[in-house]
């Protein structure tokens, strides 16, 4: 095994120093996560400023020489292994992309972008929570199943989003004349049909006529079986991709009781 080969071991979960090498990656997203949602309170951002500073700079080095590493090599994965087609879809895919979030920010400010810009764009290190997917086995199957479910999952977002347009437009003609201000047009309904369809109903938008009100409530009904449908949808892909994990070996069958044969 050459020093690319082992490279690439070396920072996939695996076993020994692999699984350290994740482990610690992983610990250092948390931290990353934690240091971002603590820099928004604004008296511990203020007297701890530079620890703020000196731990993110030390997180974009190592995400950098990480990536780096990565994306040298890649090739050893026979899905990216020419030298220059495999890099360069390594550097499109879905992790490439995530791993190049993480440590964008380290190049704005070298290439001379307005600081403004720069602390807005700052806010991209919350990607590297994503990045968690690539050390998850439970984040890994959750994107197989919707992957494996997306025609399903479209099907019934565009039947969402055209029962959403029904209903706002319903609402919009049946109680604009008597509540000119609280729906005042069709996009501006849609708000009401939005709280309405998953059931929150925050109260700030709402019917006053008889039909209104029966329309409203047909919709909030409705809301329910519809939404209903995508945690049906998963669910079966989340059944039927253990199963086959378990047929093929991906997964360890529950251990067995050596007496009676029933799972521990």
């Amino acid at each position: 095994m050459n020093l690319r080969e082992h490279t690439y071991y070396l920072l996939e979960p695996g076993d020994g120093t692999g699984r350290i090498i994740a482990f610690s990656i992983v610990i250092l997203i948390f931290l990353n996560v934690l240091a971002l949602i603590f820099e928004t309170v604004e008296p511990i951002y203020r007297l701890n400023r530079s620890a703020f500073e000196a731990f993110e700079n030390f997180s974009l080095v190592v995400f950098f020489i990480e990536y780096l590493l990565r994306l040298w090599s890649c090739t050893t994965n026979p899905r990216y292994a020419h030298p220059v087609k495999g890099r360069l879809h390594f550097f499109f895919s879905f992790f490439g992309l995530i791993d190049l979030l993480a440590i964008l920010p380290f190049f704005l400010p070298a290439v001379g972008i307005d600081l403004r810009f720069v602390r807005t764009v700052r806010l991209l290190r919350i990607f590297r929570i994503v990045k968690l997917v690539r050390y998850s086995r439970a984040l890994r199957l959750l994107g197989k199943v919707v992957m494996d479910r997306k025609e399903e999952l479209l099907s019934i977002f565009f039947v969402l989003l055209t029962l959403l347009v029904v209903s706002s437009s319903l609402m919009y003609f049946v109680e604009h004349d008597v509540q000119p201000e609280v729906f005042p047009s069709i996009p501006s309904t849609m708000w009401w049909g939005i709280v309405t369809l998953t059931t929150v109903g925050y109260g700030d938008a709402f019917p006053i006529t008889a039909l209104g009100q029966t329309i409203a409530a047909i919709i909030a009904v409705l809301g329910i079986g519809m939404f209903a449908l995508p945690a049906g949808i998963l669910g079966a892909g989340f059944t039927e991709e253990l199963e086959r994990m378990r047929v093929s070996g991906d997964v360890d069958e529950p251990a067995q009781c050596p007496h009676c044969g029933k799972h521990i």
